[in-house]
């Protein structure tokens, strides 16, 4: 194992199968359980144990505190963090002529795996393994730095199908169903409840179907889309995905600096002379409705709180849809079924 190779990057919060899992330095074991997976970009430190006291606050100060003692232990050369506006390019090889395969968005974290002679700097990222120049990576104290400070508290679902409640309550209203390994941003933890924000929806989860860690935002991948597909439909597909990464802005319209989610179907759907109503309600009561059997590249899912509809994103093919989630995530790619849909609407007659 080569030096670089032993300075593990991530600290996990979870056993993903099939993935050897490694106790990096038992000696701090007494401020904090940690695990490293190898080779895997992000920072995530656990703060589960921290919250089954009760006392939120006392909890607060504790995972700070645990944050930096934990950074502070490691040798994090291999680090990197995206220092762009908007996105990096993660390249399929060393070269500006090659193809782009994922994206890193702004203060988005890396492994870095080495670095040539003319600076590529060959990096891991969530499920993308890649080129990027170095000199857009931010590295060695500054990158720990800034990592205490544009992380996030995440809680990732942990059951197969968890709902999310208006209120603290098994009784309240189901705001919108979530898939298994969702990871959903936080506002406030309490003994038994959650409180989470999924796109720009708040709602409660249960907490023991959650884990709880710190994180990086990850590369987000930029894969192909489904044989069989041609013509607009995945010319508009393709043509979205170059915005992979860009900011949210609610009430914005730039695809490239910054859009909300109607704002960008909008945005995407003008570029081929199509136009949309402005919000998603609108958009989603003109086009022709369609059952979820029948959805293909280019058509729109709408989501919501139970039965009110405001968010949209455009189905992309493989089971998956590329919307302007939040100004955490940006413009990203998602399972279809990260939450329920509530409609389903085609604007393409071919």
């Amino acid at each position: 194992m080569n030096h670089l190779s032993k300075k593990l990057l991530k600290i996990s919060t979870l056993c993903i199968a099939g993935t050897a899992i490694l106790m990096l330095n038992a000696k701090h074991s007494s401020a904090e359980t940690i695990y490293g997976e190898q080779p895997i970009a992000g920072i995530t430190v656990t703060l589960d144990k921290y919250y089954n006291s009760g006392n939120t606050a006392a909890a607060s100060e504790i995972t700070v505190a645990a944050l930096e003692s934990s950074v502070a232990a490691y040798d994090y050369n291999n680090l990197g963090i995206a220092d762009v506006d908007n996105h990096l390019n993660i390249r399929s090889g060393p070269g500006e002529d090659e193809k782009i395969i994922g994206k890193l968005p702004k203060n988005a974290g890396c492994t870095i795996l080495d670095i040539d002679e003319n600076g590529w700097a060959k990096v891991k990222s969530g499920k993308v393994t890649g080129y990027v120049m170095s000199s857009y990576l931010i590295t060695g104290d500054e990158a720990v730095s800034l990592a205490k400070k544009v992380g996030s508290l995440v809680a990732t679902v942990n059951t197969v199908t968890l709902n999310v409640r208006a209120e603290e309550s098994l009784m309240s209203k189901i705001v919108t169903s979530v898939p298994i390994e969702e990871e959903l941003e936080v506002d406030e933890v309490s003994t038994d409840w959650v409180k989470i924000k999924i796109d720009n929806d708040e709602g409660y989860v249960a907490r023991q179907y959650i884990d709880l860690s710190y994180q990086l935002q990850k590369a987000v991948t930029v894969e192909e889309i489904q044989a069989g597909v041609s013509g607009i439909r995945a010319e508009m597909v393709a043509y979205a995905k170059q915005f992979l990464g860009n900011r949210y802005v609610w009430g914005g319209s730039s695809l490239t600096n910054g859009t909300d989610c109607s704002g960008f179907t909008r945005g995407i759907y003008a570029h081929f002379g199509y136009y949309l109503p402005r919000v998603s309600r609108s958009q989603a009561s003109s086009g022709h409705t369609i059952s979820a059997s029948n959805i293909r590249p280019g058509d729109l899912v709408f989501y919501g709180s139970g039965s009110y509809i405001n968010h949209v994103a455009m189905y992309i093919g493989n089971g998956q849809v590329i919307h302007a989630s939040n100004p955490r995530t940006g413009i990203k790619i998602s399972n279809m079924y990260y939450r329920s849909p509530i409609k389903i609407v085609r604007y393409i007659n071919d």
